[in-house]
């Protein structure tokens, strides 16, 4: 944790964000820093958020354990849950120094400044990044982090303690966005809304109903009353695709979409597809297929490669992520107003059953289905919605976390919701070098040797707090 709080470090995912040319020293010391305007922090954070903490390599590290996607390499490999603690130092650098140790600054200068809404939109940032933290290792430093010299080795805070932090820091900026003043306030630095308040609002309303969501089955916490609570803030949440917290890039060469460079075919990565999602979208016959997966170079096929397979294939032969996510100029979609209705969807499930969930389940669909372009009157659509447009009385949650982990492309929230209900259903892949798949990060290895802590002999097989059995 040093690096962490004796420098300001990782202003450097500028270049991602289209039109922003700002850069910041990454070689002061914080406690020496007077002033910073808010305007140079808040588009790097954003860039961050979207280029690490949604499309980076610890996401790419997510979506191989959920079978989302597969390295085209030799076995064992992380694919088949070959890690090390210093597999996820590049990981814990990304979301400590690049992107919240800055939020941090971002909020402190906002707040000292009276400036609101830049506070209020860096509180959400760190609610976002903080919550896809905790959910990776458990206990994290959050109380004592940022504190420069003061906590040289800042403690670990318990993952229930940092779910009330997120819950708090949610309504902080609520309040501040509400009370947006003129004056000093963002926009074309606000990369992802221009600078709108309302629709911070709503974003910080679905990551509100999406915490509470994820304690449905945590230790002393009950499942009716975290979907109730998730409910009433739906209420205030995202209303429509138009609300979805996306980041746009030009499509140029220092502007370019995080799954094209780091699955297109300028990446250097040997990760593709993995055939576990593309042959699924395939058998149901998916019309969102073209939008999800692009054919292999090759062959133009849509192929996926098995996860877990021994040896060093073709590479051109798999697919990579299709157009609508996929392409250099497309945007990333770090909150998606479809979380939003499949989290309605299983609130009523939880509170009223399968009849009261229906109508969300089937609206989350459809919505994504209008996202990525497709017209849902056209014969395929409306096959796909025959077949699967009903939630089964049967086995609700299979349906409904296949459709929302398919909406959620490549977010790390498919992790979240394997892990809290079983589904999409998954079945541990061959050679794998554990008996389960895995449930947790390991802590890093800069950690252990410069902050050493109880926590950190968790395996990868542990469960965080909230995964209760």
């Amino acid at each position: 944790m040093r690096k962490i709080t004796f420098y300001i470090s990782g202003i450097l995912l500028i270049a991602a964000a289209s039109g922003c040319k700002k850069y910041l020293d990454v070689n002061h010391n914080p406690s020496a820093q007077n002033s910073v305007p808010e305007a140079d922090i808040l588009a790097p954070v954003e860039a961050s958020v979207s280029s690490l903490i949604y499309g980076g390599g610890s996401s790419m590290l997510v979506n191989a354990w959920v079978q989302n996607v597969s390295q085209n390499q030799e076995t064992p490999n992380s694919d088949t849950y070959q890690v090390q603690n210093n597999s996820f130092d590049g990981y814990w650098t990304d979301y400590y120094v690049t992107t919240m140790n800055n939020d941090y600054l971002l909020i402190k200068e906002a707040n000292g400044n009276g400036n609101h809404e830049y506070a209020g939109i860096g509180q959400v940032l760190m609610a976002f990044t903080l919550g896809n933290a905790t959910d990776l290792w458990g206990d994290i430093p959050y109380s004592q982090a940022f504190q420069g010299t003061v906590v040289a080795t800042p403690k670990y805070d318990a993952q229930d303690t940092i779910y009330l932090d997120l819950q708090a820091l949610l309504d902080s900026a609520i309040v501040n966005l509400s009370n947006a003043t003129p004056g000093h306030v963002p926009g074309g630095d606000d990369f992802f809304y221009g600078g709108d308040e309302g629709h911070w609002i709503r974003a910080a309303y679905l990551l509100k109903a999406r915490y509470y969501m994820h304690l449905t089955k945590a230790p002393g916490y009950s499942a009716t009353t975290q979907a109730t609570l998730a409910l009433a803030a739906l209420q205030n949440a995202m209303a429509s695709n138009s609300d979805d917290m996306s980041f746009p890039y030009a499509g140029t060469a220092t502007a370019q979409n995080p799954l094209y460079q780091n699955y297109g075919p300028i990446s250097t990565s040997t990760s593709v597809l993995c055939a576990t999602l593309v042959d699924s979208l395939v058998d149901r016959n998916d019309p969102r297929l073209a939008a999800l997966v692009a054919g292999a170079p090759g062959t133009g096929l849509d192929s996926g490669r098995t996860a877990g397979a021994s040896g060093v294939l073709t590479l051109a032969d798999f697919s990579t992520p299709g157009a609508f996510y996929g392409n250099a100029g497309s945007s990333t979609y770090v909150l998606n107003y479809t979380e939003a209705l499949f989290l309605k969807a299983e609130a009523e499930l939880i509170i009223s059953g399968v009849g009261a969930a229906q109508q969300y389940y089937r609206q989350g669909i459809t919505t994504h289905m209008i996202k990525v372009g497709l017209d849902t009157t056209s014969a395929s659509c409306k096959a796909y919605l025959a077949a699967r447009g009903t939630l089964p009385a049967s086995n609700p949650y299979q349906f409904l976390m296949t459709e929302k982990d398919i909406a959620n492309y490549m977010s790390n929230e498919n992790w979240v919701d394997w892990r809290r209900t079983g589904y999409p259903s998954l079945t541990i892949i061959p050679g794998a070098v554990t008996s389960t798949i895995p449930r947790r990060y390991l802590y890093p290895l800069d950690e252990l040797t410069s902050n050493p802590q109880p926590q950190q002999s968790a395996l990868i097989t542990d469960r965080v707090w909230w995964d209760a059995q």
